[in-house]
């Protein structure tokens, strides 16, 4: 009998290595960043079987067969819809800046999706705006309203939106929201969803979350846009979910919830909206490609922002808005202002973080002084010591936590959307970012982040330096694992 065991027990080892040596290999020939590769490679080898089976539930960038088959198929029409903008006189190459030409080029070689002007957008910096010019905008709906959020928390005027949208719907208003299982998962569990579908409201869960999905696709792809469409005639994006920050995560010890949305009108509107819709084929195989922008009229002086929309995520080509970053912070001539709530920058934005400030250019991050995510927070400060030194200015902003994403370039070209400046964002979930080449909005943006600078702590390097000993091995040991934050 003992015999027995002991063979068994040599078969089990040999099978452990025999998976070992299988995932390894998968790790490597995947040819992806090096450092996402090392950091599986040490979770696979330091916690035995879990590190395996971690792998293979959350380490390749899989969106599910069903999924992946609908994004084949409508590859073709959607492109076919986007190469329509090309005719539209909104799309005037000519007129664009310098920082924005080069953008421009990307996304339609990679994206097929041009830059258009005729476009006028409003920057909402504070939650009462931004929900009480929804909840106006959604009264004046006539024929449809089209919403898509990773979050929809219940409570104070979100909830006020929700009847604004009932409302609508029982007035003949067609209605469809789309929402992340996962980010949305208290509102899914509330009353609205009944009261809404008795009102003919379209309510699709995105990427549910069960166990058995685990082995179909990535449970942790999360649909990460903010897009609302109003008559295809007023859109809405940015970094804020459909939530009242007085009545979201109040017990979480940071304070409110910092965001900002644009509202714009004009032909890009379209673009998002045909945007919202690719996500609602991905998940739910109906089909409702918007109309083409009105482009009859020549852009009015009085609209003359142009816009280019970068969607990202699975489906999308391949790290399409970290491209844009690095092309910015190259690009700039005076300064690089950035705010984002999760920042572990990849290798490569690091560098160019740093090689922009030991130019000479003015570089200033702006994150919370406090994070919802301990593990982000202690990767965060991995990078502190080393953009420091190369004169880069690090802020903590004391209001709350800032969620805005936003990056401004020599004070006239922007960067606004749904990315954090994370793994995560850049690799993983479905995302979108407007490139803003406007002088004016920009300067608006520009206005709001030296707001945030007024209520931040900057970060002194000699006073980092003498952080502790445990801060630092913490940092490092936090830091290892960054590439899968």
């Amino acid at each position: 009998m003992d015999h027995i065991y002991q063979v068994l027990a040599w078969l089990s080892l040999f099978a452990y290595w025999i998976a070992i040596a299988a995932v390894t290999m998968r790790v490597v020939f995947k040819r992806r960043v090096v450092g996402v590769s090392l950091a599986w490679l040490m979770i696979i080898y330091i916690i035995p079987i879990g590190g395996i089976i971690a792998y293979l539930l959350f380490g390749e960038l899989n969106l599910g067969k069903k999924r992946a088959l609908r994004a084949e198929e409508m590859f073709e029409p959607f492109a076919s819809w986007f190469k329509q903008l090309y005719h539209c006189p909104g799309h005037q190459p000519q007129l664009m800046s310098l920082h924005a030409k080069p953008i421009h080029d990307l996304c339609e070689n990679r994206l097929g999706i041009p830059s258009l002007v005729g476009n006028s957008l409003t920057l909402q910096d504070t939650p009462q705006t931004i929900l009480r010019s929804l909840i106006d905008d959604i009264h004046q709906a006539h024929r449809s309203i089209h919403m898509e959020f990773y979050i929809w928390h219940p409570g104070g005027l979100a909830d006020e939106v929700a009847t604004a949208l009932i409302l609508a719907a029982k007035r003949g208003v067609k209605v469809r929201i789309l929402l992340d299982s996962a980010g949305s998962m208290r509102f899914f569990r509330s009353h609205w969803p009944r009261l809404m579908r008795h009102a003919g409201i379209e309510i699709t869960e995105a990427l549910a979350v069960t166990p058995f999905r685990m082995f179909l696709r990535r449970l942790d792809l999360r649909q990460h846009r903010k897009i609302v469409v109003i008559d295809t005639h007023v859109a809405y994006t940015g970094s804020m979910n459909l939530v009242d920050p007085a009545y979201f995560k109040t017990d979480a010890g940071v304070g409110q919830w910092i965001d900002v949305m644009v509202r714009v009108t004009g032909p890009t509107v379209s673009v998002l909206n045909c945007i919202q819709a690719w996500d609602w084929e991905v998940e739910t195989g109906q089909r409702f490609l918007p109309p083409v922008p009105e482009c009859g009229v020549a852009p009015l002086a009085e609209q003359n922002d142009m816009i280019q929309v970068i969607p990202s995520g699975p489906g999308m080509p391949d790290e399409i808005i970290h491209q844009v970053l690095l092309i910015s912070i190259y690009q700039a001539r005076q300064s690089v202002v950035i705010t984002t709530p999760y920042f572990v920058p990849s290798e490569h934005l690091l560098h160019a973080l740093i090689s922009a400030a030991e130019r000479g250019i003015d570089v200033h991050i702006i994150i919370p002084a406090k994070n919802d995510s301990l593990m982000v927070e202690w990767a965060s400060r991995s990078f502190f010591a080393e953009l420091l030194s190369a004169g880069v200015s690090i802020h903590r902003f004391n209001g709350g936590l800032l969620h805005t994403k936003s990056v401004v370039v020599d004070g006239t070209h922007s960067l606004i959307g749904t990315v954090n400046l994370d793994m995560r964002s850049l690799w993983l979930n479905f995302e979108v970012t407007l490139s803003v080449d406007s002088p004016e909005f920009t300067q608006q943006l520009a206005w709001l982040q030296q707001e945030y600078i007024k209520q931040s702590t900057r970060i002194d390097h000699q006073t980092w330096k003498k952080r502790s000993l445990g801060h630092k091995f913490l940092e490092q040991c936090f830091y290892m694992f960054s590439p899968l934050l």
